[in-house]
């Protein structure tokens, strides 16, 4: 046997080698990290399409009567305005406000409170509340970064930092070996032929 031949059978045993290991490390990755990849597929088509859902999955920003920031109404006589209508409408023993999201273009304060992610639309200009409702969306966010399980945990953001690390790498653990997977038997079959 010529030496061009051993090295081309050398070479071509080392590929289907390879390919082996990477299915291996594909098909366990996959198996391991299922459920993980399942709910982030979910839940990121969900929040990708939560603005195109009316109010389902994120309620849809109304409209103020003010535009103009100078003439809305003190921030905090808005946050009451929003506090009072969730404790009368959304009674819970204990509740907190998760955040605020101004939005002067449209005239309006978004308040969120926890539990349930609940929004509360106030005109910025009047102080009038304009929508309450569930933001689904949050939860979705939650679930997707992991921040969810960090908080049920209770590990201040270890959880959330690690997942989504491991989650990132998987991904591109994934695109090699599954680009290999594609690849490496159409150069296998061209060193056959050549």
């Amino acid at each position: 046997m010529s030496k061009t031949n051993k090295s081309s059978s050398g070479s071509r045993q080392r590929q289907a080698y390879l390919l082996r290991v990477f299915r291996k490390i594909h098909r366990w990755t996959g198996a391991l990290l299922f459920i993980f990849f399942f709910a982030i597929a979910v839940t990121g088509g969900l929040l990708g399409w939560k603005k195109n859902t009316g109010d389902l999955i994120l309620p849809k920003t109304r409209t103020g009567t003010q535009t103009d920031l100078r003439q809305w109404k003190p921030l905090h006589k808005l946050y009451a305005a929003a506090e009072a209508y969730y404790t009368e409408h959304y009674p819970a023993e204990a509740y907190a406000l998760d955040r605020l999201e101004a939005d002067p273009d449209k005239g309006v304060l978004k308040v969120v409170f926890t539990p349930g992610f609940v929004g509360i639309q106030v005109d910025g200009g009047s102080g009038e509340i304009l929508h309450a409702g569930k933001r689904n969306s949050d939860l979705f966010e939650n679930l997707h970064d992991g921040s969810y399980v960090d908080d049920l945990l209770g590990w201040g953001g270890v959880f959330k930092l690690l997942y989504t690390s491991l989650m990132s790498l998987a991904l591109v653990l994934f695109t090699i070996t599954g680009f290999w997977l594609w690849y490496g038997p159409k150069r296998l079959r061209r060193q056959r032929k050549g």
